[in-house]
């Protein structure tokens, strides 16, 4: 049954939506109580008004190009723009139709405007928030209340090496490292679902199964009744934390051997002392050559092992962080018998190039010596760990003059170190090598030595070729 119905467009006075009645050209014909009360229109005359100075500046053109299309085309349609009025601006969905006066036949536009700066000031807000969110340099995740992940951002993503896509849906036990009983979990479970706060620490797996040590604060996301919706937690790495923490207990546990060597050594000296004394007694009373030539041997292994006893004690011995003059290849010398001592070096050969004509230099000696030392183990690991059996293995030192500078370069003929690592080389506990073989510090720490000297450490290698330490420093800092 076909029915119609006539209005009086007072009936849009009872809707929250802005209503406008225009003209082609713009000419507000009719509006309802809400457009005049949102846009302070009280007191103005309707002829007064031009519907299209209405809208904002910035969006005239676009809209009224829109609106225009809309009549031609005949079809009703939408358009996100903005009505300003005096000092006042909305954010407005345009809904627009068109119709004809039935005794003029002319063609209006009927547009509705909704009011949505509140829900745009809230995308916005979002938007900033979901920025701030995904380029923190903390790790952030939400999951839903079932455990599952929903939201992980980029940071998130680098610290545990799995990509986002899989890791949504997934839930947060495949990092777990099995280091925490499952009372350990229960209880953070009960805190947040009673709509608290928990904060812990704990040991995750990367994908690549490293170790990642985090502090995690697990907030439950509330709604506007109170009740829980989801889980969102941020992390603190602690990573560096727990290297410093080893790095700690590393350093006392060199306090106790320097300790330990000076007793050693106290307690070693004596017997060697009396051995060696007997030796001589032994040589001054004898004639046979071959008892002699043995005895000689005996007190060279006797000075031998005094030596690298006191070399340990030097070596182990707090810096006084003094300068004095240090003959620098006698430095190189020292350090090379100290790593010579270790089983590791057995099959490795030590070459020398220094030049005598190099003076003296003000420098920490015991500190320049630790900068030798750390190269040079380095050098003794890398080859060890290739297994150039067939190849001869090498470590040298050269010294030299250049102008007002020395050089001393460290080579070794090891499997040279990947280009994408040089660049981290001397970053704080960047180290290639596996759990509990190095701290990353040494040369870090070597560099840092250099640098305070006013020279400089660089680094040359090439895979399967071999590695070279360059140290440069001022004859006259």
């Amino acid at each position: 049954m076909e029915r119609k119905y006539k209005f009086d467009f007072e009936l849009m006075d009872g809707l929250p939506e802005m209503c406008f009645v225009i003209a082609k050209e713009g000419a507000i014909l009719d509006l309802n109580k809400s457009a005049v009360s949102k846009l302070k229109l009280e007191g103005k005359k309707l002829t007064d008004i031009n519907f299209y100075e209405l809208i904002d500046e910035t969006l005239r053109l676009k809209t009224v190009k829109w609106i225009q299309n809309c009549f031609n085309d005949g079809k009703p349609n939408n358009i996100v723009s903005r009505l300003t009025s005096g000092k006042i601006s909305l954010d407005v969905n345009f809904y627009l139709s068109n119709f004809s006066n039935q005794d003029t036949d002319n063609i209006y536009y009927f547009i509705l405007a909704k009011d949505i700066t509140e829900e745009k000031r809230k995308d916005i807000d979002l938007l900033r928030y979901s920025q701030v969110a995904e380029n923190t340099v903390n790790p952030l995740q939400i999951t839903d209340l079932n455990g599952k992940m929903v939201y992980v951002n980029k940071a998130f993503i680098a610290a545990c090496g799995y990509t986002r896509e899989e890791l949504l849906g997934k839930n947060p036990n495949v990092f777990s490292s099995g280091k925490h009983s499952k009372k350990f979990w229960a209880r953070m479970w009960k805190i947040i679902n009673e709509g608290k706060v928990w904060v812990g620490e704990v040991e995750n797996r990367k994908k690549n199964g490293d170790p990642f040590f985090t502090q995690i604060l697990i907030s439950p996301i509330l709604d506007a009744e109170g009740k829980v919706t989801a889980f969102f937690g941020i992390h603190r790495d602690l990573s560096e934390k727990k290297l410093l923490e080893k790095q700690l207990v590393h350093t006392q546990k060199m306090e106790s051997i320097g300790t330990l060597a000076a007793g050693v050594a106290h307690e070693v000296g004596n017997p060697l002392a009396s051995i060696s004394a007997l030796v001589q007694v032994v040589q001054r009373s004898t004639n046979d050559e071959f008892i002699k030539e043995k005895l000689k041997l005996v007190k060279s292994q006797v000075t031998r092992i005094s030596k690298i006893i006191r070399d340990l004690v030097d070596f182990s011995r707090p810096s006084n962080y003094e300068l004095q003059m240090t003959d620098i290849n006698q430095n190189i010398r020292e350090a090379i018998e100290i790593i010579k001592v270790g089983a590791k070096a057995k099959n490795i050969t030590f070459e020398t190039s220094l030049n005598d004509l190099i003076p003296n230099l003000p420098l920490v000696a015991d500190q320049i010596q630790q900068v030798f030392v750390n190269i040079l183990l380095n050098a003794v690991d890398v080859i060890v760990e290739v297994h150039k059996e067939t190849n001869r293995n090498v470590i040298g030192v050269r010294s030299d003059l250049d102008d007002d500078q020395l050089i001393i370069e460290f080579y070794d003929t090891g499997g040279g170190i990947p280009e994408e690592n040089l660049t981290k080389i001397f970053e704080p506990f960047f180290t290639t090598k596996k759990e509990g073989k190095g701290t990353g510090l040494g040369l870090w720490v070597s560099y840092g030595i250099i640098k305070s000297f006013q020279g400089d450490l660089k680094v040359f290698s090439k895979v399967d070729e071999g590695t070279t330490f360059r140290i440069t420093l001022p004859l006259h800092p």
